[in-house]
């Protein structure tokens, strides 16, 4: 997670300010903090994590889906309202890029910390009713015995879930699960289909 944490930042420090929720090192300093907290206190036993681990996690997935939430909604506002961020094709693209990439990462990482109760408890038993069903969940001859999702499954998840705007492979069983897959399809929708509409708008 600290790789991905580490890119998260590295996008969100790209973004303008006008998209950013706190000023440019405000967000990597706290995501910094939560890292650290992280690595110290839990150095790569994700199988063995203690509650406050667990509650500094959930915290750090809290800050960067709040973040790119905020990016969302700053960066509609500006494509609606004709902003200076989003006035030139260079501009737009590098917003709308960096904003989009942000939600795909960072909803990736809420179903990784919330799917099943969490990886440490995934790491030890499957859920008898999973949050989210993957193939070999639903099939068991699709994959090893004992075979568990792994970070880069939830980012192939989040992936299609915002190019699709629909689950694909992978299907929602829990409410909080629905909600956050309805929620980033519809910021992905909103991202995209602004995002070409300003692109028209500024290249004629």
């Amino acid at each position: 997670m600290v790789g991905t944490v580490v890119v998260v930042a590295a996008v969100t420090f790209q973004l303008p300010d006008s998209l950013r929720l706190a000023p440019s090192w405000v967000l990597p300093v706290v995501e910094g903090a939560l890292v650290l907290t992280l690595v110290v206190a839990d150095p790569g036993r994700i199988d063995d994590r203690s509650k406050p681990v667990r509650l500094v996690s959930l915290g750090l997935v809290a800050v960067l889906a709040l973040s790119a939430l905020w990016s969302t909604v700053r960066l509609i506002e500006d494509l609606t309202h004709g902003g200076k961020e989003t006035s030139s094709a260079s501009a737009l693209l590098q917003s709308g890029t960096s904003v989009w990439a942000s939600t795909v990462v960072a909803f990736a990482l809420v179903y990784f910390e919330l799917d099943g109760g969490g990886p440490a408890i995934r790491a030890h038993r499957a859920p008898a009713y999973p949050d989210l069903a993957f193939p070999q969940q639903l099939s068991p001859d699709l994959g090893p015995p004992g075979w568990r999702p792994l970070f880069g499954d939830y980012l192939y998840l989040a992936l299609t879930n915002s190019t699709a705007f629909s689950p694909t492979d992978v299907m929602p069983l829990a409410p909080w699960a629905k909600g956050a897959m309805a929620a980033q399809s519809l910021a992905s929708l909103a991202i995209i289909g602004l995002v070409l509409a300003r692109g028209v708008n500024v290249l004629t």
